[in-house]
């Protein structure tokens, strides 16, 4: 198993913060690791040590996968996922269907705040608890849509999630999602796990 530190370096140089305690997420543990055994996907508390919300339970981390996704985003993919959300038919009320996990984000959430450095009850005095109820990407309408990389996050999290598994296609068609050098070693000193 690797360890907590080694993971919160790696995420850290992931995102540019350089340290882990520069991050700005408030990472509860990493629920997807890539093919060479580095994280790709954290699960983030609702809440940072200060209180502050964290409304993103999933957070795509590689950089090899954000960058997929992005090619996604950048060649209108939210605009055109929104217009199907939108539109009639089964494949749309599937994909709505898909979307409503607003309740099960909430249980996650409150079941990690016992494990989260802010407690709940200063946090709670900071939004009334609206981050615990908020859906993929700390949405308040569950069929909102404003970053696909926190979809692809769900699905390779949560594999069978339909939003976030159509996202992957597309951003797998349109780059490698997995980088073929374990480029994110750099940031720790540690075998990564599934190299062990």
């Amino acid at each position: 198993m690797c360890s907590p530190a080694a993971d919160l370096r790696c995420v850290a140089g992931q995102l540019g913060r350089g340290a882990p305690r520069r991050l700005s997420a408030p990472v509860y543990r990493v629920v997807t690791r890539c093919p060479w055994g580095l994280p790709a996907v954290i699960e983030s508390l609702p809440y940072a040590a200060d209180g502050t919300p964290f409304p993103t339970l999933f957070y795509l981390t590689c950089p090899t996968a954000a960058a997929a996704v992005g090619k996604v985003e950048d060649r209108g993919g939210v605009t055109r996922f929104a217009a199907t959300l939108a539109g009639g038919g089964e494949h749309a009320a599937r994909l709505r269907a898909a979307l409503r996990t607003a309740t099960r984000y909430e249980r996650r959430r409150r079941r990690s705040l016992g494990a989260g450095p802010a407690s709940a009850g200063r946090a709670r005095a900071l939004d009334a608890g609206a981050v615990l109820r908020a859906g993929v990407g700390g949405v308040a309408q569950p069929e909102a849509l404003k970053c696909l990389h926190c979809h692809a996050a769900h699905a390779l999290a949560r594999p069978g999630y339909l939003l976030g598994e159509l996202v992957l296609a597309e951003a797998r068609a349109a780059a490698p999602l997995w980088c073929d050098d374990a480029r994110c070693r750099q940031w720790t000193e540690e075998v990564p796990c599934a190299l062990r």
